[in-house]
């Protein structure tokens, strides 16, 4: 699934986010959807969302 489409990322996914700190590292975090902070249906960045550790990145990778 892609996750730069906000119909693919509902609460209780599991994904992997890049945070704003680690854009030049590359370095993902892991974990489980909180929130969904973005609005906006599709973002080619990666949909914002907020993780149950309390983490802020945008989806990169939705894990089944």
């Amino acid at each position: 699934m892609d996750g730069r489409e906000r119909k693919n990322i509902k609460k209780g996914t599991k994904v992997a986010i890049l945070q704003k700190q680690d854009e030049r590292s590359g370095t993902l975090t892991h974990g489980v959807v909180l929130d969904v902070l973005e609005d906006v249906a599709f973002q080619l960045k990666g949909i914002e969302c907020r993780l149950k550790t309390g983490q802020v990145g945008r989806v990169k990778m939705i894990k089944l």
